[in-house]
Formats: C-alpha cells, sequence, structure tokens
C-alpha cells in the first residue's frame, strides 16, 4: 500500500514537472531567424540582436494560455487535496476529490492541445 502511494506522488510530481516545462520552455516553432512560443514571437536580425513581441494578439493563442495556466492550478490543487485527504480521510475511503481535479487538469491539456492545432492552422 505504501509502494501504491509513492507512485501516486510520483505520478503528481512528474504531471506538475511536465505541465511546467510545457508552459515555459521556449521555441516551440524555430525558423530561419524566427523562434514562437506560447508567451512570444522571436526574431534575430543580422546583427544577432533578437528581437521579441507578445503574442497573446490571438484570441486561440490567449485561450491557450489560459488552459494552461487552470491545468496547472488544478493539477497543483490536486497534489494538495491529495495530501489532505491522505491524512485526514479514514482507512479504506476515496480519493473522489482528488480524482476529480487531476480529470479537470488533463481535460484542460487535450484542450490546450486542440487550440494549439488550431493556432498552427492560422
Amino acid at each position: 500500500m505504501l509502494l501504491l502511494l509513492l507512485g501516486i506522488i510520483v505520478l503528481h510530481v512528474a504531471v506538475l514537472v511536465l505541465l511546467f516545462v510545457a508552459t515555459i520552455v521556449s521555441q516551440w516553432i524555430v525558423g530561419n531567424g524566427h523562434a514562437t512560443d506560447l508567451w512570444q514571437n522571436c526574431s534575430t536580425t543580422s546583427g544577432n540582436v533578437q528581437h521579441c513581441l507578445s503574442s497573446s494578439a490571438n484570441e486561440w493563442l490567449q485561450s491557450v494560455q489560459a488552459t494552461m495556466i487552470l491545468s496547472i492550478i488544478f493539477s497543483v490543487l490536486s497534489l494538495f487535496l491529495f495530501f489532505c485527504q491522505l491524512f485526514t480521510l479514514t482507512k479504506g475511503g476515496r480519493f473522489y476529490i482528488t480524482g476529480i481535479f487531476q480529470i479537470l487538469a488533463g481535460k484542460l491539456d487535450i484542450i490546450k492541445k486542440l487550440g494549439l492545432s488550431e493556432v498552427m492552422k492560422w
């Protein structure tokens, strides 16, 4: 049972790390002197000077940014509620609330991926 709880904790932490990396990582699309990520568009001139502009003008991209942040929030809440329920539930209790928050975080991540595919069409 202790091994199962340790596995669940490792899974929660791995999901959080992957969500943070996917949100923060730079250069999702890299081209000739041009790099685009979730937060800004950067271009490099011939003098190796990098000019970055905010990429939040597109409504689709703003919705992707919002769902990424909501996904991280729900995942952090899920981990916090897991620890709270771990120490307060009776033996054999179910972790319904933790599961619901983790499902919400996963659904928002799926919505984010669908939104990104729509942004890439533009």
